[in-house]
């Protein structure tokens, strides 16, 4: 009996230290905190948001920091570690549509110089994805001195060498022009 009642203390415990430690969105559970491999540092929850397309709900968008701040432009020149995370909400996004969102993201937040320099590095990265399917989750590490990182469902896809890479991906959410106002404002950790 004591024995029992121990393990349902445990358990207890166990369920809100988890429960604490995460932010819900859409039914979909992200943690506050996460250590991605090769970074010395904890990063923390900064934002979170969904991005929609017209009514349908496409992704749950995070942006994790080693410490909260509210400036895109302070966040993009930081040479810090980030970790955008991107969970899968839509039945399927194609890789040809994922490829243009890509395009279409680097495009509206940069010039023709800039793009062209980063060109082969924009193939070699939209080249890393398939399609994705509800539940898909996709990180993208800046790792300082190595570059851009990209993870799906836990699996390493490669990495993108070049420090001024994430700074222009990281623009696609919180650059100018971003894939929607909202987003950006979420991820942020702006009100809306």
């Amino acid at each position: 009996m004591i024995t029992s009642v121990r393990n349902l203390f445990a358990l207890g415990c166990l369920l809100l230290a988890t429960h604490l430690g995460a932010t819900e969105i859409a039914k979909v559970n992200l943690p506050d905190q996460v250590k991605p491999d090769g970074i010395d540092q904890v990063l923390q929850l900064n934002g979170v948001g969904i991005r929609y397309k017209f009514i349908f709900k496409i992704y749950i968008g995070a942006l994790y920091l080693p410490e909260k701040q509210n400036s895109a432009e302070e966040i993009v020149a930081s040479s810090q570690p980030k970790r955008i995370l991107m969970h899968f909400l839509y039945d399927r996004v194609t890789k040809q549509d994922l490829d243009k969102a890509w395009r279409e993201g680097f495009a509206a937040n940069h010039d023709e110089q800039t793009l062209h320099q980063l060109e082969d590095r924009i193939q070699r990265f939209s080249a890393l994805f398939s399609d994705l399917v509800e539940g898909d989750e996709v990180w993208l590490d800046n790792i300082p001195g190595m570059g851009t990182r990209v993870s799906v469902n836990g699996e390493l896809r490669g990495t993108i060498p070049g420090d001024d890479f994430y700074p222009a991906l990281l623009r696609i959410w919180i650059g100018s022009e971003p894939v929607t106002t909202a987003l950006k404002r979420s991820m942020l950790g702006q009100e809306q």
